[in-house]
């Protein structure tokens, strides 16, 4: 019987840059790929201005850090924020390509690196002419297509991946716009009032609505009865860059949530020319209490309908039973008649 197998593409490198190598390069300790450097200074990331219609070149540098040579799939790809944690990520070689890896293509599509050697490749990148304006992130890949097999009964076959980071500006308007939406505040109550610690989550999206890429702050207030203030920090777990059109879904926790009280949370997300709010209320009672209030509620409600049913008996009129009608009595005969 032969095992199921998953294939698990592992992008290392896309996420932070490592200063152990040259230009920061992303790299996962066997490979590593970096912008050549320029004549002024090395480069960290592809930083890429150019116009609707303008074509770029540029090369990236691939160096083997193994004994051994390695061959990899060049490939360019879109970036995205992942739905966990907004992190930076990249689209693989199977995917819909709409930006970055649309337009760039490197010279080569497989390279083979030499052991301890460093290869370069140029690319090319067009820009259409109906491209819109505003940033376009991305990455060049270098993917090594070799499955690393797994084991047990659930083989986990994975391939690894390393790409320099591409922050492409179309030229044209620019605008920042961020929203908060689907906000939300779930409660963990303890059993017994004031036995236990109360705590509250709250879920929210941060949505980039703008076309250009943003670093987020947000601010989390909390506001009681009579307006107390509970709560009021800044958040942190937000993603530094939050690229234009992605859209994250976050949780933060409260800890020492109120354990009685009735009020509302609000959380402004902000960035440079744009600000936006978005609000939830919440009622926290504990679980305890929540019963015998309803238990109270019920108890009263059969109570109230019983006293109405009696006062509605005691009051209702007693009906008169209709009177008889007398029964007409049958004139006699006289013996006359009966003659």
């Amino acid at each position: 019987m032969r095992k199921p197998y998953v294939l698990l593409l592992s992008l290392i490198g896309l996420f932070l840059g490592v200063t152990t190598v040259p230009a920061r390069a992303a790299n996962n300790g066997s490979w590593s790929v970096y912008p050549v450097a320029s004549k002024v200074a090395a480069r960290p990331y592809f930083y890429l201005s150019a116009d609707p219609g303008q074509t770029l070149t540029d090369k990236v540098a691939v160096a083997n850090k193994t004994g051994r040579p390695l061959t990899f799939r060049l490939y360019a790809a879109d970036a995205y924020n992942t739905a966990r944690d907004g992190g930076f990520a990249v689209r693989t070689l199977k995917e819909r390509m709409r930006g970055v890896g649309a337009w760039a293509r490197p010279a080569k599509s497989r390279v083979t690196v030499p052991g301890h050697r460093t290869v370069t490749v140029p690319f090319t990148l067009r820009v259409p002419r109906g491209a819109e304006p505003g940033d376009h992130p991305g990455a060049i890949v270098a993917l090594d297509e070799r499955v690393d097999p797994g084991s047990g009964k659930l083989a986990l076959g994975v391939q690894r991946a390393v790409g320099a980071r591409v922050y492409l500006r179309v030229g044209g308007p620019t605008l920042s716009a961020i929203s908060v939406e689907q906000v939300h505040i779930s409660q963990h109550q303890p059993l017994v009032p004031g036995f236990g610690d109360s705590t509250a989550t709250i879920g929210y999206t941060l949505r980039n609505t703008g076309n250009v890429t943003l670093d987020p702050k947000v601010e989390l207030k909390a506001r009681g009865l009579f307006g107390r203030t509970l709560l009021d920090r800044d958040l942190t777990g937000v993603p530094s860059e939050l690229l234009p059109g992605q859209r994250v879904r976050l949780t933060e926790t409260w800890h020492g949530a109120p354990q009685l009280d009735w009020g509302d949370i609000t959380l402004t997300a902000s960035a440079p020319d744009t600000r936006q709010s978005a609000s939830a209320s919440f009622f926290a009672l504990p679980w305890l209490l929540a019963g015998l209030v309803f238990v109270a509620g019920v108890v009263t409600g059969v109570l109230l309908v019983r006293a109405r049913r009696g006062r509605a008996r005691r009051s209702a009129p007693v009906r008169r039973s209709p009177r008889a009608l007398p029964t007409p009595s049958r004139p006699r005969s006289s013996p006359s008649a009966r003659r």
